[in-house]
């Protein structure tokens, strides 16, 4: 069976984003103030062959735990979608 995951990776919210930091500070500077806080994080999207979901949902967490995702300031979920 092919599935896709659609894997979204978030900086901690304990953790300072200077890239969301900046964007907010730039949405208020082009007439936005009421976006008042933005996070800025990675979308991955991967396709697996797998025998069922369970395993299919193993394997990608475990890519996003080992390499995708820095667990110290990062934090991740994901979606499968069977194919």
């Amino acid at each position: 069976m092919k599935f896709r995951a659609e894997i979204d990776i978030m900086p901690l919210k304990e953790l300072l984003d200077p890239q969301g930091k900046a964007v907010t500070s730039s949405l208020k500077n082009i007439g936005i103030p009421e976006i008042v806080d933005v996070r800025i994080g990675k979308h991955i999207a991967v396709d697996i062959e797998a025998t069922n979901e369970k395993t299919a949902g193993t394997k990608i967490d475990k890519a996003c735990q080992e390499l995708l995702a820095n667990p110290i300031m990062e934090n991740f979920s994901y979606k499968l979608i069977k194919l």
